[in-house]
């Protein structure tokens, strides 16, 4: 029996030893609490070193979690999380170009991957058959057909998956999903979710990429276009070829809470029918490609969502909120919650007491919530299935706008119904040689 397989056979023991001994009552949406810092964990590896994939792994080293190698594209950005490793636990990780040489590694059992959204499907199939669990940023797939993909491959090979959707482990949507849940709202009739867009591109030219950079490695699967200064590294969100915009990487947080909200569990409300409109209407010469304005309408049984991107911050009860999540009771009633906050309000615009969810610890975070898991072996607060119909609910939005004309969606087929979308863009697109997706 090797080394590995004997931590991993370990860790799954501990936590069924922890289950048993009740230290593993999920907090707020599932998972286990644990005993912070008692377990044994898991060594890890980081796939994609930019800014999120270095906060992940500074934040998960502060919370016990070694990492033993880390990979990048990018020299630049390789080097400043090896240097993160060496400061942190004292010892330099091993660094890579290719993740999967990083996953060859059979002494790595976890891996966080925050890569660009178009590069999130691959690493996390290939993570999953090498049997490691995996720590990935949202929103989790370029399209819906690699969601699907990715959600067989974790079931196949029976791993835990942690999405980086952290506001479902934050006191104020904790707070408002609990509430709007217990019914003490009433019955909801509409949802309105936004988040400004103020992000300006103007025009860059073509010009070679920094000799640091593996430029066709980066673009890997998707299109090959030629480098800008704007569509690589952070910018790659404004484009289709890459990501699903600002409805993809903020919808996938604001429009979460709402399906979240409207659930009994981590299986989602999903609607039933999609409308959107919008464009690069603000600044029409930009070199982005994703709408600059977009408002979206989903039709869900018995209750509408609104989602909204934009200029100006939409005032909440308290000042304008350039990011949030407002519920509509039948009585004009509203819960509204935003990062830093949450209010109730009755039809008459007076604030109501709020009560806090039970069982919720505010120590407790989502990346130990992540951790946790892995001992546990129970489902994380955004397991990968949840999250997959969160981002889908995005993709549809922007299925919608692309094809002009509404999108409707089965959620018991998991599929379109009709035509309309299917030969959109997020929706499925060929791999670039010699990259292919793995089946469902």
């Amino acid at each position: 029996m090797s080394e590995t397989t004997t931590r991993r056979q370990f860790l799954r023991r501990s936590g069924r030893l922890a289950a048993a001994a009740g230290l593993g009552m999920a907090a707020a949406e599932g998972g286990a609490a644990g005993a912070q810092g008692t377990a044994k964990k898991p060594v890890m590896g980081l796939i994609g070193c930019g800014g999120m994939g270095r906060a992940n792994m500074n934040t998960l080293m502060e919370r016990g979690a070694p990492f033993a190698a880390v990979c990048d594209v990018d020299e630049r950005h390789v080097s400043a999380a090896a240097e993160d490793g060496y400061k942190k636990q004292g010892r330099r990780p091993e660094t890579y170009r290719d993740f999967r040489k990083l996953l060859e590694r059979r002494d790595i059992d976890a891996v966080v991957i925050a890569t660009p959204d178009h590069w999130h499907a691959l690493p996390t199939i290939l993570a999953a058959e090498a049997g490691k669990d995996i720590y990935l940023e949202k929103p989790i797939s370029h399209n819906i057909t690699e969601g699907r993909a990715m959600v067989a491959a974790a079931r196949r090979n029976r791993i835990v998956v942690q999405v980086g959707t952290w506001q479902r482990s934050t006191r104020e949507f904790v707070d408002a999903v609990d509430y709007v849940r217990s019914g003490r709202l009433g019955r909801v009739t509409t949802i309105r979710a936004w988040k400004t867009d103020g992000f300006r591109m103007g025009k860059n030219p073509p010009k070679p990429p920094p000799r640091e950079l593996d430029y066709n490695f980066w673009v890997g699967p998707a299109e090959m276009i030629p480098y800008t200064d704007h569509n690589c590294h952070f910018d790659w969100r404004w484009y289709w070829n890459y990501a699903a915009g600002m409805t993809g990487d903020w919808g996938v947080h604001m429009m979460d809470i709402a399906l979240l909200a409207m659930s009994r569990d981590q299986d989602l409300a999903m609607p039933t029918e999609v409308s959107a409109y919008g464009g690069k209407l603000a600044w029409p010469d930009d070199d982005r490609t994703t709408p600059d304005t977009q408002v979206a309408i989903f039709r869900f049984p018995g209750w509408v969502m609104h989602w909204e991107t934009g200029r100006k911050p939409v005032d909440g009860p308290d000042g304008p909120l350039n990011n949030c999540t407002q519920f509509i009771g039948a009585d004009g009633s509203s819960v509204t919650v935003w990062r830093g906050g949450w209010t109730v309000r009755a039809a008459d615009g007076q604030e109501k007491p709020k009560t806090e969810a039970p069982g919720f610890d505010g120590k407790y975070d989502h990346w130990q919530n992540f951790l946790d898991c892995v001992v546990s072996r129970q489902q994380p607060r955004s397991s990968l299935a949840s999250m997959y119909q969160t981002t889908t609910v995005c993709h549809l939005a922007n299925l919608a706008h692309l094809a002009g004309a509404p999108v409707r969606w089965d959620k018991t087929k998991d599929d379109l119904v009709g035509k309309t979308g299917r030969d959109q863009l997020p929706y499925a697109r060929d791999y670039r040689r010699p990259w292919s997706l793995p089946r469902a």
